[in-house]
């Protein structure tokens, strides 16, 4: 664009007229008449342009105080939950404090417990046996039970019960180092076995029985035959005949012929009779004692001479006399053992395995607690 020459007002005055002002002013060159166009879309682009930043401004402005008030509006919202949020933290604190001092205090009753757990347990190991050593225990009160049956009474049948006893609590422990004593075991009740069964609490009862049946027995100086019935009375006798026939039977009685056919029986006076019962009953009481004591010589000894005493001096068609022979003989004639086993091998066994039990404990050395 050209430059464009102007005159200031103030160079030159204006005149009366305004003619006389455009005659005044220079001629324009031809391409001058385009250049107020140009300032005037210049100036519309201008507004336009001022206009639009203003708009922009505007909104801009208006976006700004938007997004105050949402930052405002949110921040007071986290001032809020803030507040909200530290007010909740010392809630929680407090009852953390309260949760930390009740655990403080239940870890203290735990451990207090605890304590008070370990030294009854230990005050228990102290006291009571563990199961082992209760069934060691029990063993060996059955085999000291056994042994005594064995040893007093020579109860063979009361020993192998005990043993059988024994064994089955053995093996309920079922431990490696019980091995040696169930072996023992095993042999002797095998031992136990092999003896001939003798019922001495039976043979014992019959004898009780015998014993008891003494003063019943009929002497054999007692025994009488059945009188004869005297005749009927003649329905026509006279009262002379009657008297003759009378006499004559008193006559009979007091004399009276009898055919034995054994020798005659020992005539034993009344005061005797009691002793001879006595001394019967002593020998059976002898015979009882030998029989429990497992003395076979003796048993027989006794039990055949009341066998020959009732035979002697009692009446032998009696039946309780029969049936007290028969059973004396009976006894005589039972085989007792000869020799009864003892359970002495099981016993050292079980001392054994107690032994080294025993030195076990002492042998470790004490955990640290």
């Amino acid at each position: 664009m050209g430059r464009t020459v102007t005159s200031d007002p103030m160079d030159h005055p204006a005149t009366a007229g305004d003619s006389t002002a455009k005659d005044r002013i220079a001629p324009q060159p031809p391409g001058a008449m385009s250049q107020p166009v140009t300032r005037t879309w210049f100036a519309v682009l201008l507004v336009v342009l001022a206009l639009a930043v203003a708009g922009a401004g505007i909104a801009l402005r208006n976006a700004q105080r938007d997004v105050r008030m949402e930052v405002g509006k949110r921040l007071t919202d986290a001032d809020t939950a803030l507040a909200q949020a530290k007010s909740r933290e010392g809630e929680l604190a407090n009852e953390l404090r309260e949760t930390q001092a009740k655990l403080s205090l239940l870890e203290a009753r735990l451990a207090e417990s605890q304590t008070q757990q370990a030294s009854l347990e230990a005050l228990y190991r102290e006291l009571a046996p563990s199961r082992d050593e209760l069934a060691l225990n029990e063993v060996e009160q059955v085999l000291l039970l056994a042994s005594q049956q064995l040893a007093i009474a020579n109860n063979v049948q009361a020993a192998l019960a005990a043993l059988q006893l024994a064994e089955a609590k053995l093996s309920r422990v079922d431990r490696p180092q019980l091995v040696t004593l169930r072996r023992a075991l095993a042999r002797d009740i095998d031992r136990l076995k092999a003896v001939p069964y003798v019922d001495i609490a039976g043979m014992s009862l019959k004898l009780d029985q015998a014993i008891a049946a003494i003063d019943t027995l009929p002497l054999a100086r007692d025994e009488r035959l059945p009188a004869a019935p005297p005749p009927p009375p003649a329905t026509d006798e006279s009262t002379g005949l009657r008297f003759l026939r009378e006499a004559w039977n008193e006559v009979r009685s007091l004399i009276r012929i009898e055919v034995a056919d054994r020798p005659a029986a020992p005539l034993v006076p009344p005061p005797q009779q009691y002793f001879l019962r006595e001394n019967l009953r002593l020998r059976l009481l002898a015979a009882r004692v030998a029989l429990l004591s497992h003395d076979d010589t003796a048993f027989k000894a006794d039990v055949t001479a009341a066998s020959a005493w009732l035979k002697q001096y009692f009446d032998t068609r009696q039946k309780n006399v029969q049936s007290l022979v028969t059973n004396l003989m009976q006894l005589a004639a039972t085989p007792m053992p000869a020799e009864v086993p003892d359970v002495s091998a099981s016993l050292n066994a079980l001392r054994t395995v107690k032994a080294i039990r025993e030195r076990a404990p002492a042998s470790q050395p004490a955990s640290p607690r």
